[in-house]
């Protein structure tokens, strides 16, 4: 596999369609680098492309799930913008935050359903990820802040449009205006995760569960249902049941159909072909 600066893919088993997706900078908490913004969307991407993947699980090596931006990368942002004419830096400067915020974006487009699994800090940038990401787990240790207000700065990578749907709109302007800590507990009580494991090896294992439970199923209705769900943020019921039957109407005919009606009938588990 292609190798990364700031990420690893690992498949834990070489029979799995559950591909593992790691920030991969512990010693410095897996803070967000410009490279990270550079590789992401690409790692992202060939795991999309790669038949074998089914479901990704993103998570973070060593101590901490992700600590947000690095410090460092905000100070180059910031120097590179603030040189020359004004409409010229500042044209720059909102090109560089579009690109990072497609970065991020780039886990609503992977056709593929990803999992984030958090453990200890999960802050500012952090938050942008989870928040894109299909389902979130996290463990006991885990900790939440939406930090970008304590660095004078508004949070500009997708926290404040995704957040919202997620926790409601009182409880997602209450944390980001504050920007304080709120631990795992309160993450499921608010929405934000589905489930709390009373430890790491517990998260790992529960997560890996999951997604192979995900994996298992028709990859064209799981494909399907995550992006006729994200589509319907954005529409009426009325035009979402419309998406979704004209979605329907191309992929409800197939193989996968009637493999699954098959495997009903008989008693046994469906075989589904890769995507």
């Amino acid at each position: 596999m292609e190798s990364y600066k700031t990420l690893e893919i690992v498949r834990k088993n070489t029979d799995s369609s559950v591909f593992h997706l790691n920030l991969n900078r512990p010693s410095q908490f897996n803070a967000l680098s410009l490279d990270f913004f550079v590789e992401f969307p690409i790692a992202l991407s060939s795991l999309d492309q790669n038949q074998d993947v089914a479901v990704i699980v993103l998570s973070g090596a060593g101590k901490h799930f992700c600590s947000g931006i690095d410090l460092s990368s905000l100070s180059s942002i910031s120097e590179r913008s603030a040189s020359g004419d004004r409409g010229r830096s500042s044209e720059r400067l909102r090109r560089t935050i579009k690109s990072m915020q497609a970065a991020i974006t780039a886990i609503e487009q992977c056709r593929k359903p990803v999992i984030a699994a958090i453990h200890g800090a999960c802050i500012g940038g952090a938050v942008d990820l989870v928040t894109a990401c299909d389902m979130r787990y996290c463990s006991e240790d885990a900790f939440f802040a939406i930090k970008e207000v304590d660095l004078a700065i508004v949070a500009d990578l997708g926290t404040l449009q995704r957040l919202p749907s997620i926790v409601g709109h009182a409880n997602a302007m209450e944390l980001a205006l504050t920007a304080r800590r709120f631990s795992a507990r309160e993450a499921k009580d608010l929405g934000l995760v589905s489930r709390v494991f009373g430890s790491n090896s517990e998260l790992d294992k529960g997560v890996n569960t999951i997604a192979e439970g995900v994996a298992a199923k028709s990859p064209l209705a799981v494909t399907g249902t995550k992006a006729v769900l994200l589509r319907s943020r954005e529409l009426t019921v009325e035009q979402g049941l419309d998406y979704v039957a004209t979605w329907n109407s191309a992929m409800l005919i197939s193989d996968d159909l009637n493999e699954a009606v098959s495997a009903q009938l008989k008693k046994r588990q469906p075989r589904f072909s890769k995507l």
